[in-house]
């Protein structure tokens, strides 16, 4: 039997296990694997004790006690650190709880710890200025992944069997893909948001968990879904399933293994995509190839743009609470870049982003009017090296004088800097823009025995779709999950 959530959540309930023993098994993993991993930044188990003794009814919730870290980015406790991965908020600690944590403890989840980030999840690595890089625990001279890749590095060790996580462009997907975990990104308008930050990317960043089964994930998101009235997104009820999962005999379903940004994908991750089609087919579903269905660059620029004007007022708003202006010593090159850029473009740009996002959403709603999912693989390759995708001394000499370049020149010079990141992530920005849920599965090794995923996106509020297709691979056996669950 596997030791996931809902594992323990069951101990828990039978009272065969405490919540100190089992926070103390937990703290004893984390002495034991986080100083070669630095997945998680910060714990404090008195704290979590004394919360867990103020929950009344505890056990009758439906995770009943289970202790889970927050990701180091917007997941906030009041009186924890809040610095998002930054130097610049070092010292910086919550004035309020997220509704997002908020709803984690009313069914029952003690935050414990906080995972590592990089700054302002910015990157799909995990290598801030102020933490570190983080490590994957399928090859520690490999990256789990960003930004929830602390999230992944502690499930994928076994340290926690669910992490919090978040994903405004991949962020629960690719470290997903990259350590062998399911990581789900829900639809725009599922998950709790607020009340510092309602539109979180103008609605492109989800927060979710970052799980090892299938139940978990199911559990979770049945749990944890729901908003406050003000918040500026919803699903349909029409489109949401809310009695019980869909269970479709036969799924139709388009993929493409292609590139959106027509970049190469790796032999290894075209193999495995090739087994999963073939799985899937005598599996008896109805799969058929397609165009990518949107233009992929034009996307990814607009995503680059929405990140630039959202940081630029980020700034701002910073700025005004410091007293003064942030400086570039302050933050990290990449940071400082994408701000500079983002203040050089001019609001109709942003306000035909948007457009264009709404015009996506409709083409990949009219393509779910006709199939149920689109597959394609999460992520090019598997993880990288952890020294293989960094800044060259000449990149970040040009990043941190971004401010003096023409508008054309910035975007030119941003686009190169994240280029080596988006090669080998290209696939999962679309689900952001759109709104739409997506999931990877840990589907495949390579030879070298590492984890590739696959992701399958569906129409807005059909999660039970996703959930479904997880389920079947799960319970024929398709999943490859960490040593710390198989073993």
């Amino acid at each position: 039997m596997i030791k996931d959530a809902t594992y323990w959540v069951d101990k828990l309930k039978n009272r065969e296990i405490h919540f100190t023993e089992l926070l103390d098994q937990m703290i004893g993993k984390i002495a034991e694997k986080n100083a070669s991993l630095n997945s998680l930044v910060s714990y404090d188990r008195e704290s979590a004790i004394d919360h867990y003794h103020s929950v009344q009814d505890i056990s009758e919730r439906p995770f009943a006690g289970l202790p889970i870290p927050l990701k180091m980015l917007e997941q906030n406790k009041a009186g924890w650190l809040a610095t998002n991965g930054s130097k610049l908020l070092e010292n910086r600690r919550a004035s309020q709880t997220s509704n997002f944590v908020k709803r984690l403890e009313r069914v029952g989840f003690i935050p414990f710890g906080q995972t590592n980030a990089p700054e302002f999840g910015f990157k799909n690595i995990t290598d801030s200025h102020l933490y570190g890089p983080a490590a994957n625990p399928w090859d520690l001279t490999r990256t789990p992944g960003g930004s929830s890749g602390g999230a992944a590095a502690a499930v994928a060790a076994g340290i926690f069997p669910i992490a919090c996580a978040s994903d405004g462009g991949g962020s629960i997907r690719i470290p997903a893909a990259f350590t062998g975990l399911i990581g789900l990104k829900p639809s725009r308008g599922v998950m709790p948001l607020g009340p510092s930050n309602w539109r979180n990317w103008q609605g492109a960043s989800v927060d979710f968990v970052l799980t090892c089964s299938m139940r978990d994930t199911i559990a979770a998101f049945f749990s944890l879904r729901g908003l406050d009235a003000a918040a500026p997104y919803h699903v349909s009820p029409n489109e949401w399933v809310y009695d019980r999962p869909a269970e479709k005999e036969r799924l139709k379903i388009a993929y493409c293994l292609d590139s959106p940004i027509s970049n190469s994908v790796s032999q290894e991750v075209k193999q495995a995509f090739e087994e999963v089609l073939s799985f899937l087919t005598n599996a008896g579903h109805d799969i058929f190839p397609i165009d990518y269905p949107v233009d992929g660059e034009e996307l990814i620029r607009s995503y680059y743009q929405m990140n630039g004007a959202e940081t630029a007022a980020m700034f701002d708003s910073m700025s005004q609470t410091l007293g003064r202006p942030i400086t570039k010593q302050e933050v990290e090159p990449l940071t400082w870049a994408v701000a500079q850029y983002g203040s050089k473009l001019s609001a109709h740009t942003y306000v035909l982003n948007m457009q264009l996002w709404d015009r996506a959403a409709v083409t990949m709603e009219e393509l779910f009017s006709e199939v149920d999912l689109f597959l394609s693989p999460t992520t090019t390759q598997v993880a990288p090296k952890i020294t293989e995708i960094i800044l060259t001394d000449s990149m970040i000499t040009t990043l941190l004088n971004l401010e003096k370049l023409s508008l054309s020149e910035a975007e030119k010079a941003l686009i190169n800097s994240m280029n080596q990141m988006l090669e080998v992530t290209p696939y999962t920005q679309l689900a952001n823009l759109t709104g739409q849920p997506a999931i990877s599965l840990p589907t495949s090794l390579s030879q070298e025995g590492l984890p590739i995923g696959i992701q399958f996106v569906a129409s807005k509020g059909r999660e039970d779709l996703l959930l479904q297709v997880g389920k079947i691979f799960e319970e024929a056996g398709r999943f490859q999950l960490p040593r710390a669950y198989t073993k």
